[in-house]
């Protein structure tokens, strides 16, 4: 998936001490970089202050209205200094702008230090970020403490904070579905609702009567239904399925995406089991992985806190998040362990095409024929972030790490989905998630996006995080 970068809107600082010339050179220079990275810029008009930056408060005020002006259109401050800069002017600037806030200043060069043209940016910043401190503005600085806009160094500062940016805007704004209640022999994936609402995530829930109710409402001849159908069968092999299990499989499929559309959810938790195996003979994991692949966020259980964990993640890897288990450990290899699920992992991040089979532990329970849908598969090998969320006396608390899925081998009776996962110190861990309180599943998006999105959720959202 091609994730939809973030706009920005760039400030620059200005010293009247320094040469203000410099000034000119910054903004062609950051606003082209920008663009060729892919991001919308916006910029206060170069004629709206003196010389088209901010140094007085009066000048602040300027970009403060400008910003006001664009609420919206923009999910993250720059904050350039071409020179050493005004702390005053840009706490009168900034200090509303609601959004993370990157404060990047431009290097000197050891033959242009005369009073004319030297910088003193790297001094400057301290200024800056002492201010914004006095103030508890919140902002991100990153190493080097000075980089050139044109320095390959910046490029990674700037896709650092536009997964940052991305997760902060999602979270603030949030609305996530609760499909059927808790399982009652699931105590691990209760949570606070109130907790989540104070902190701008919305959770809507609906009955599995309702969902019921809507299946059986349907026909395959439905236009709807047909297209779901069609899409299905081309997601994955069904070789083995009875007629009826893909049929109701199919209506599911297109009573979720109306309940995500009605709701306008952002990610999903469904009751997975076992009113749908004892009465209608299916299991739904394969439209939780189908969903998953095409980038719409959907946890088993009912697991909300894993769903929006599984936000979080997606929106800062830009690609695919599942929720798996942790399982099984590896042998006697202390550093690997199997994450695991019955069928929910998005096409994109297993070896190759699924397979759709019957649960085998549900069988044992509701009986031969009654849980076809998990979507058996590998997870292919490659870095990952994992991480999830608990609600304790009114606050999130998330845990984060990374680890890679490796190429090792699983028992070939191995059902479901899963993989090999290598960590740096898995023992420690298992301890450290078991001590906290969190559950036994996991959020997993490829891709190693642990520190934007502690950023995001420490420094801007004021979550309790600890580093895995």
């Amino acid at each position: 998936m091609k994730s939809e970068k973030s706009s920005f809107a760039v400030f620059f600082g200005n010293r009247g001490f320094f040469p203000a010339s410099l000034q000119a050179g910054a903004r062609k220079e950051m606003t082209a970089e920008l663009k060729r990275l892919g991001h919308k810029v916006l910029t206060l008009d170069a004629k709206a202050t003196r010389h088209g930056a901010v140094e007085t408060p009066l000048e602040g005020a300027v970009y403060a209205n400008f910003l006001r002006e664009n609420a919206g259109n923009y999910d993250g401050v720059i904050l350039c200094l071409p020179n050493f800069g005004d702390e005053t002017g840009a706490i009168a600037a900034l200090k509303d702008a609601g959004v993370p806030i990157l404060i990047q200043a431009y290097p000197d060069e050891l033959d242009k230090m005369a009073p004319e043209v030297r910088r003193d940016s790297f001094c400057g910043k301290f200024s800056i970020m002492d201010v914004f401190c006095q103030y508890g503005l919140k902002f991100t600085a990153l190493k080097p403490h000075t980089v050139h806009p044109t320095d390959r160094r910046f490029a990674d500062n700037i896709d650092y904070f536009d997964r940052l940016c991305r997760v902060v805007k999602k979270m603030r704004s949030m609305t996530i579905g609760a499909i059927g209640a808790r399982t009652t022999a699931f105590k691990t994936v209760r949570i606070d609702e109130i907790a989540l609402q104070r902190h701008g995530i919305t959770m809507e829930t609906l009955d599995m009567s309702d969902v019921f109710a809507r299946m059986n409402a349907l026909k395959m001849s439905d236009s709807a239904v047909a297209k779901k159908a069609k899409l299905l069968q081309k997601y994955t092999n069904w070789g083995k399925t009875p007629k009826h299990a893909f049929e109701t499989l199919t209506k599911l499929g297109v009573v979720l995406d109306s309940i995500a559309e009605e709701l306008r959810l952002d990610a999903m938790a469904v009751r997975c089991w076992i009113e749908l195996q004892q009465q209608y003979g299916v299991s739904p994991c394969i439209l939780l992985s189908e969903m998953n692949n095409r980038c719409f966020p959907v946890a088993c259980e009912v697991d909300v806190g894993s769903a929006v964990t599984m936000c979080a993640l997606r929106v800062a890897s830009g690609s695919v998040a599942t929720c798996l288990d942790w399982n099984n450990n590896y042998g006697n290899d202390d550093n690997k362990c199997i994450l695991f699920h019955c069928g929910p992992v998005p096409q994109d991040m297993m070896t190759c095409t699924g397979e759709i089979s019957e649960h085998a532990i549900l069988a044992n329970t509701v009986g031969k024929g009654c849980s076809f849908g998990c979507n058996e598969g590998r997870i292919k090998p490659g870095p990952f972030t994992f991480g999830n969320l608990i609600t304790d006396s009114g606050k999130l608390k998330f845990y984060l790490g990374e680890g890679k899925f490796t190429k090792d081998k699983i028992p070939a009776d191995f059902f479901g989905c899963a993989g090999v996962a290598e960590f740096p110190d898995l023992q420690q861990t298992l301890l450290t998630i078991g001590l906290e309180g969190h559950r036994h599943h996991t959020a997993v998006t490829p891709g190693c996006v642990m520190a934007p999105v502690k950023d995001a959720f420490e420094n801007y959202l004021g979550y309790q995080v600890t580093a895995v």
